[in-house]
């Protein structure tokens, strides 16, 4: 099976809240490509649905660091920054989206929660 299909399988699983399904797909991915951004995406948003907000936080800012192009991840750790309370953070995240971006219908949505 290819790294793709894995990955497919993977995010089918997190879509369908299979998590642990999840987690060992994209495990697999992540066996295969170390540096495969969007299955560390899939296993951040699997944290933060599982409860595991800190966890996910780290997973997501790593994902951002590692691929500042990495739109979805952005806004979802901004997402998960909001709800931790790190507001002046979040509002950062969403701006930098918009600055990127300025069609990105889900950042203004949340940007207009910003000072």
């Amino acid at each position: 099976m290819s790294i793709t299909e894995q990955f497919q399988l993977g995010f089918a699983a997190r879509c369908e809240g299979r998590y642990d399904d999840a987690r060992r797909h994209l495990q697999q991915v992540l066996g295969e490509d170390p540096n495969h951004y969007d299955a560390h995406w899939q296993i951040g948003l699997i944290q933060g649905f599982e409860g595991d907000f800190d966890g996910s936080l780290q997973t997501l800012r790593q994902v951002v660091a590692a691929n500042p192009n990495h739109d979805k991840a952005r806004y979802d750790m901004a997402m998960t920054l909001m709800m931790l309370g790190e507001m002046d953070e979040a509002c950062e995240q969403f701006k930098e989206l918009l600055r990127r971006d300025p069609t990105n219908e889900d950042a203004a949505r949340q940007a207009i929660y910003c000072p």
